[in-house]
């Protein structure tokens, strides 16, 4: 059974890690890992795992949207290593995204992530969102026929 004093740090290390990721400070955000970060994009099937892949996802992403952050965030102990949060994620196309030029166009998107934890230490961030609503609402139709499919991620890269 996970220690009450346990769980309330794990709890400091997700706002730790949230607010780091508003901030742009990767290495607090790195920090909030145990050993190996782990992230999960579940709908296009994005996986970024190790220190320089997780740093490039998140510089890549705040690229293309700097100003992206979290509201309405509600957290869920699910059991003794996982806690999952429910946020709205909320950002401006002003970067490059998925190989085209920004937009300038804002999204809103409910966010379902899951949170495993080895002690006090994040081990993997499965996210959850309705890529095709994020899509729409940036003004890029033309990546709905890559999302969830591994072609997405090939055109990130471009």
């Amino acid at each position: 059974m996970t220690s009450d004093e346990l769980r309330r740090r794990r709890l400091e290390v997700l706002e730790e890690h949230f607010q780091s990721e508003v901030d742009h400070d990767w290495d607090t955000c790195l920090g909030t890992f145990h050993e190996v970060p782990r992230y999960e994009i579940v709908p296009t099937g994005q996986i970024h795992e190790g220190r320089d892949a997780v740093r490039a996802y998140h510089v890549d992403q705040r690229t293309a949207f700097p100003d992206q952050h979290h509201e309405n965030v509600r957290i869920h102990v699910a059991d003794d290593d996982t806690i999952v949060t429910e946020f709205d994620l909320i950002g401006t196309n002003t970067g490059p995204f998925g190989g085209l030029e920004p937009t300038g166009k804002a999204f809103r998107v409910p966010v379902v992530a899951i949170f495993s934890f080895v002690d006090d230490g994040i081990t993997n961030e499965r996210v959850y969102l309705d890529v095709a609503s994020l899509v729409r609402q940036i003004g890029r139709t033309e990546l709905l026929p890559l999302i969830g499919v591994e072609g997405f991620a090939a055109a990130e890269m471009r």
